[in-house]
Parts: C-alpha cells; sequence; structure tokens
C-alpha cells in the first residue's frame, strides 16, 4: 500500500518587509547595547509606518545608544534609500520612548553578588525546539526553502543581477510529501517589488531564472506551479504599504508553521528573557536529539516562571521515529544539557552583539558560526549514551 501524499507549505519574507525592518531594528537596539555592557537587559520594540520610525520599550545599560543613527544606518543596509521605495533612510523621522527596566521583574532575574540566588527566568511561559532529518540543516524543507528563496531575492537585488526589485518581498514554498519524506517542490510563490513600468512577464521569467530555479533545483519538475506577483504589480511596497511592527513573524522566525509555538517572539529581548534563549536551547537540544539517531523527527517544550531558574517541565514528541522511550530522553536530555537560564547564556555565549543578523532570513538552520545554538556538539556523548543502552537493554 502506497504512502499517503499531502501537502504542508511555508512563507518567509524578505529583510525588506516592514515587521523585519522592525526586527532588524530592534536587534541592532541590542546589538548596540550588549557591545557596550554585556549586562544590559533589553526589550526594544519598532515601529514604522510611511516616513516614521517608532523605537520604544526597556532598557537598563551602562552604554549609550544612538538610536537615531542605528535606525538610520539599519535601513540603508537593507536598502531603503529613497521615499518612492516606501522609506527614506536620510529623511524619516525617528522618535523613541524608552524607560529602565520595571525594579518588580529586575529583581526577579537578578542574581546575588554571592550568588546563592540563581538567575530567574525573565518571564513565564513555554518555548519549543524542533528538528527533523528533512534537510541537511535537521530543518523542515518546506521553511529551509523559502528562507532561501528570499535571501536571494535580496542578493540579485543588491548585486544588480535583477536591478529594478525593491527591498520588500515575500516568498512561500509548498512541499509534496508522501508519508513522512518530502518529494518535490509542488508550488512557488514569490512576490516582490519593483520599480514602474516592469512588464510582468520580465519579472516572472527573471524571478523563476534567477532566483527559483537556482534554490529549489531538481526539486522541480514539469508540474511545479509558479505564482509570481500573483496581483499583477506590486509597485507600492515597504512601510508605505505595510505598517511594520517588531515580532510578528514568529513562524517565519522558526520553524514555518511545523511543530509548535509558544508564542513568545525573539527580536529585541536580551538572553535573560527565556522566550529568546530558551527557544535557542530547545533548537540545540532537538537538533543534538536528531543529529546524534535518537529519532528522525523530534520536539521539545520547555516551561518556565518568571524569577524561577528551573524549568517547571519538559516535555518531547517523537512523533513515531524514537528509539528510546520518551521518559528516557527527558532523562538524557536533564543530564547533558543546561536549562537555567543562566546556564543557557553561559553556554550559547549569549552575551554577544550577534542578534541583528538573526533577525532576518530566520534564527535556525544557519551554519553562521555565531548561531551557537546550531551546534551538533553534543551528538557524541548522546550516541554513546544510546549505545550503552541498547547494550544494557540486551543483556
Amino acid at each position: 500500500m502506497s504512502e499517503k501524499k499531502y501537502l504542508f507549505s511555508s512563507e518567509s519574507v524578505t529583510e525588506g518587509h516592514p515587521d523585519k525592518v522592525c526586527d532588524q531594528i530592534s536587534d541592532a537596539v541590542l546589538d548596540e547595547c550588549l557591545r557596550q555592557d554585556k549586562y544590559s537587559r533589553v526589550a526594544a520594540e519598532t515601529a514604522v509606518k510611511n516616513g516614521a520610525v517608532w523605537v520604544f520599550g526597556e532598557i537598563t545599560t551602562k552604554g549609550f545608544v544612538d538610536v537615531d543613527a542605528i535606525v538610520r544606518n539599519t535601513l540603508k543596509e537593507i536598502g531603503y534609500t529613497h521615499s518612492k521605495l516606501g522609506i527614506d533612510y536620510e529623511n524619516c523621522g525617528v522618535f523613541s520612548s524608552i524607560i529602565p527596566q520595571s525594579p518588580d521583574i529586575a529583581i526577579g532575574v537578578n542574581e546575588d553578588d554571592s550568588h546563592q540566588k540563581q538567575q530567574g527566568a525573565g518571564d513565564q511561559g513555554m518555548m519549543f525546539g524542533y528538528a527533523c532529518t528533512e534537510t541537511e540543516e535537521l530543518m523542515p524543507l518546506p521553511i529551509m526553502l523559502a528562507h532561501k528563496l528570499t535571501h536571494r531575492l535580496a542578493e540579485v537585488r543588491k548585486q544588480k543581477i535583477i536591478p529594478y526589485l525593491g527591498p520588500d518581498g515575500k516568498a512561500q514554498v509548498t512541499i509534496e510529501y508522501e508519508g513522512k519524506v518530502p518529494k518535490k517542490v509542488h508550488t512557488v510563490v514569490v512576490s516582490n517589488q519593483h520599480e514602474f513600468g516592469i512588464e510582468q512577464e520580465r519579472i516572472h521569467d527573471d524571478i523563476i531564472t534567477h532566483v527559483i530555479k537556482p534554490v529549489c533545483g531538481d526539486l522541480i519538475d514539469d508540474e511545479t506551479v509558479f505564482h509570481v506577483n500573483p496581483t499583477g504589480a506590486f509597485v507600492m511596497g515597504g512601510p508605505q504599504a505595510d505598517a511594520g511592527l517588531t515580532g510578528r513573524k514568529i513562524i517565519v522566525d522558526t520553524y514555518g508553521g511545523m511543530g509548535r509555538h509558544g508564542g513568545g517572539a525573539f527580536s529585541g529581548k536580551d538572553p535573560t528573557k527565556v522566550d529568546r534563549s530558551a527557544a535557542y536551547m530547545a533548537r540545540y537540544i532537538a537538533k543534538n536529539v536528531v543529529a546524534a539517531g535518537i529519532a528522525k523527527r523530534f520536539e521539545i517544550e520547555i516551561a518556565y516562571a518568571i524569577g524561577i531558574a528551573e524549568p517547571l517541565s519538559v516535555w518531547v514528541e517523537t512523533y513515531g521515529t524514537g528509539v528510546l522511550e520518551n521518559e528516557k530522553i527527558i532523562e538524557l536530555i536533564r543530564k547533558h544539557f543546561p536549562l537555567t537560564p543562566h546556564e543557557i547564556i553561559n553556554h550559547l555565549k549569549l552575551r554577544r552583539p550577534i542578534y541583528q543578523k538573526t533577525a532576518s532570513n530566520g534564527h535556525f538552520g544557519r551554519t553562521d558560526p555565531d548561531f551557537t545554538w546550531e551546534k551538533v556538539d553534543k551528538k557524541t556523548v548522546l550516541k554513546k549514551e544510546l549505545e550503552t543502552l541498547k547494550v544494557n537493554s540486551n543483556l
């Protein structure tokens, strides 16, 4: 009997999408705080619309952050260099509303000088991590292809391969699965801002030739459906067409809808916020579990309470692909992975100014060495544990 076929889709957005503009500004503010004071407490939000950018939130730092300069430099790097693109980095208005972190939060997060009181979580909540064997990055194939498409859109724009493109864009990939195995690309949707007066046929051909085919390769066949700027035109883009806000692309940032999400966004948050740091640790755990051969598809949930160091719960799911019982996997996780906020921050080296580059093209599945949560340095010890358990079970 043949395996059941089904379709699954994931989307990504370019660095010039208004929400991603805000994520990058928030993380650029965070990076500047950490560059000057690695113990900075940051919760920076950004909103953008038309010719105005507003940065607001809570920051406690020993450094000085020139918010105006950060906003303008970030917009310039993305490519918003003229008002006709949606916003002009030189002439936009920049507003800030920032106060120190609430002392009621700080008292639960701070360690005392004797280190007798452990650093607690910066908030309550549950964070999920996911990994699978669909790609070499141990990520779901739909989101990986969507990210590679949006990265390629920025590349062909900046390298003038398709010189008439603007910064704003999106990509969506639908994969046909047979059973649990991805077989081919069923549909690709790409929408990208462009100059006025460019023929749609030219845009269609250029995007397929220079973006979709190089990224999707042999996963495309004669039946693959392409939708390029399906509304027929995408001239007005960026903050002129859509308001942007930090933290509105949480599924783009994680696993493309494959697996669960706890609801907490990442960008603009220092690592004492478990929304970010524990989600990175959850990905690190999931990736190492899959890399070690304990499961082909793996998901983990870690839950915290504000001011409490130890997680309230750890839950795992292998979707029938695990070679150990879930309880035994949890034992191995607690044995080999740090789970308190202080331990997570130290193990993954999260007090560094590395965050602006996480704010576009996804936080997971990246090969950048600064993305410490993508390392599989626990694979060997987990494999040894697995072999020992197999031997003991045969006795």
